[in-house]
């Protein structure tokens, strides 16, 4: 019973198994042959960033600006709306939408950095 359970683990591979040694005699493990590009510091600016500019919008005065932002880029879940849409949904002009999210947009890459 025991070799058969062995025999079930048999083509297991596991990060401390050693591929190869050096000639300094040193072990080659199959970890060490992983790569891995995450860069945390990366990361954790990355989420920094998105809340800040998440703090930003919640805190707009202009409500209208606020709203083509979270429509045009599908913010709080929702699908992102073209300019002509979200234009047609608020009744005003696609160039007002565009004039309005440069704006907006602007703002937000100041009060980011």
């Amino acid at each position: 019973m025991h070799f058969r359970a062995m025999k079930k683990h048999e083509g297991d591979v596991f990060l401390g198994d050693t591929i190869e040694v050096d000639k300094d005699g040193n072990p080659l493990t199959v970890e060490d042959t992983l790569s891995d590009d995450f860069n945390i510091e990366d990361d954790l600016e990355k989420k920094i960033r998105w809340s800040k500019v998440k703090a930003y919008i919640e805190n707009m005065d202009d409500d209208r600006a606020r709203e083509i932002i979270i429509l045009r880029y599908g913010l709080n879940n929702k699908r992102p709306l073209t300019q002509r849409e979200v234009a047609k949904r608020l009744n005003i002009s696609r160039s007002y939408v565009s004039r309005i999210e440069n704006k907006t947009l602007g703002d937000i890459r100041k009060h980011v950095k």
